[in-house]
């Protein structure tokens, strides 16, 4: 048996699950997810307070889907109790973030400012960074759908990666940057 689908989803107090056919509803304090379980060999129900994700076959498609919903319902539950958030830093000269209404405005290298619409459900927040070596910006992505800030992050984040030798870019807080070493001149 899949050893993240056996597991059963705990339900906190201020949280309503709701299982109709093969559409699981969750509803909490920060608002309202739902999810069709799209395959075959997954079932979902509630039972004592508990979310339990259930199979149906032993191929190879079903122990596959069994963990991937059970998470993924575990991911809703979570996000409507505490929104789950992404920190991009970014790094360079010039370089400028600004949220404008439902727009994230970045100026970042191009010879035009650089326009996301925030997806449903997702905010964003432009701030100073936390390193005093250097001017750095920092974006939180933050909302109640983990798919959705990972999506937006990932699409943020692809707009300047990271250029090696200087470290100017997009990033993630938590990712390791690793830095070349620039061109020597002379003889050792």
């Amino acid at each position: 048996m899949s050893r993240v689908g056996r597991l059963p989803i705990a339900i906190p107090e201020k949280v309503s699950v709701n299982v109709s056919g093969n559409v699981v509803s969750v509803k909490g304090p920060l608002g309202e997810l739902s999810r069709k379980i799209e395959s075959k060999y997954v079932t979902a129900k509630v039972e004592n307070g508990h979310v339990i994700v259930e199979r149906s076959s032993e191929i190879k498609d079903a122990k596959s889907a069994h963990g991937l919903y059970r998470q993924l319902i575990a991911n809703m539950v979570k996000g409507v109790v505490t929104p789950f958030t992404k920190t991009l830093v970014i790094a360079g000269v010039g370089y400028r973030a600004a949220v404008q209404g439902n727009k994230l405005v970045l100026n970042i290298g191009y010879s035009h400012p650089v326009e996301f619409v925030l997806p449903e459900g997702v905010k964003a927040e432009a701030k100073e960074g936390d390193d005093k070596d250097k001017k750095t910006l920092q974006v939180v992505v933050s909302g109640i759908s983990k798919e959705a800030v990972g999506q937006f992050a990932a699409s943020v984040k692809a707009k300047r990666p990271v250029e090696p030798y200087h470290g100017y870019g997009i990033h993630y807080s938590d990712e390791v940057v690793i830095r070349k070493e620039g061109k020597t001149s002379g003889k050792k």
